[in-house]
């Protein structure tokens, strides 16, 4: 019960905050992602004033991976009306190193988001150790 608790406050707490840099949206999801033992992924979704309208979960898979399907991270901004989105996911072994897989999902996210005027701001990897922010690094 209490972490629900919890879990609900952080989650108002995200949703009336401006991102303004990766470290706000990993602050947050870290609590949520550090100490599971599957790989999850997900999106953090955006108004025009870069205020968190909706996150959520997109799919969920095994110790070492988890598939991410682009059409449906598409639909879900669009039917949430957001302009722009957060990718993130969590590495339960703790390495924060993108995998080659992790940096070509993103590109292809980015691309297709891109036609529809959807901006993808960042891809966080959350680990119990920190986080890597694809943007931080230059890599979208």
């Amino acid at each position: 019960m209490q972490y629900r608790y919890r879990r609900r406050q952080g989650e108002l707490h995200l949703q009336k905050k401006t991102i303004t840099q990766s470290h706000d949206i990993a602050l947050f999801l870290q609590p949520h992602l550090q100490d599971l033992a599957h790989e999850i992924f997900g999106i953090v979704l955006l108004n025009q004033a870069n205020k968190v309208m909706h996150w959520e979960i997109i799919s969920q898979g095994g110790i070492t991976g988890t598939v991410a399907d682009p059409r449906l991270i598409l639909r879900k901004t669009l039917e949430k009306g957001a302009v722009s989105l957060i990718l993130f996911h969590n590495h339960p072994s703790g390495n924060l190193k993108p995998s080659k897989a992790d940096e070509q999902l993103t590109q292809k996210i980015k691309e297709a988001a891109s036609f529809m005027d959807i901006r993808v701001l960042d891809h966080l990897i959350i680990s119990h150790t920190g986080y890597y922010s694809f943007a931080d690094e230059g890599k979208l």
